[in-house]
């Protein structure tokens, strides 16, 4: 699996349409799905997005859970249930959901930000304060990943 990498910025056209960024097609050029899954963040005022191969492995993990636990009902409510698997057109865009683009404030201009294993869709106004805000959280915290190898 290829990782989801930079920060792009895509307007909507007329027809609601969007190109996905092709770095981003490419992450997801191996998966049997043709396509990207979205769904409402339920962190943030953005839409997560992510390959249809690491969505089955989120199920996978949802096995885990109790079957009547509260929790897996409210994570299947927003995850399975709110998800929307998008194929791309010839071109590589999609129609993401007015629903969504509700959520996440989204009018015409979206940034596609990568974020490993998975990437966010932001309004770009909202993205640049949420950004500035992490900048002044890691500079506070100084993380230091430790990398095998």
């Amino acid at each position: 699996m290829s990782l989801f990498l930079s920060s792009y910025e895509n307007r909507l056209d007329s027809k609601g349409r969007i190109s996905v960024p092709a770095s981003f097609r490419a992450s997801v050029a191996h998966d049997a799905f043709p396509g990207v899954v979205l769904y409402r963040s339920f962190t943030h005022n953005c839409i997560e997005g992510l390959a249809m191969g690491r969505m089955e492995k989120m199920a996978a993990a949802t096995d885990q859970m109790g079957v009547f636990d509260s929790e897996m009902d409210d994570l299947s409510a927003m995850l399975f249930a709110d998800a929307r698997p998008l194929a791309f057109d010839v071109t590589g865009r999609i129609v993401i959901p007015a629903e969504l683009l509700q959520h996440a404030g989204i009018t015409d201009t979206a940034v596609f930000v990568g974020r490993g294993n998975s990437f966010q869709i932001w309004n770009p106004a909202e993205f640049r304060v949420a950004q500035e805000k992490s900048l002044n959280n890691l500079r506070a915290m100084r993380p230091n990943l430790k990398i095998a190898g």
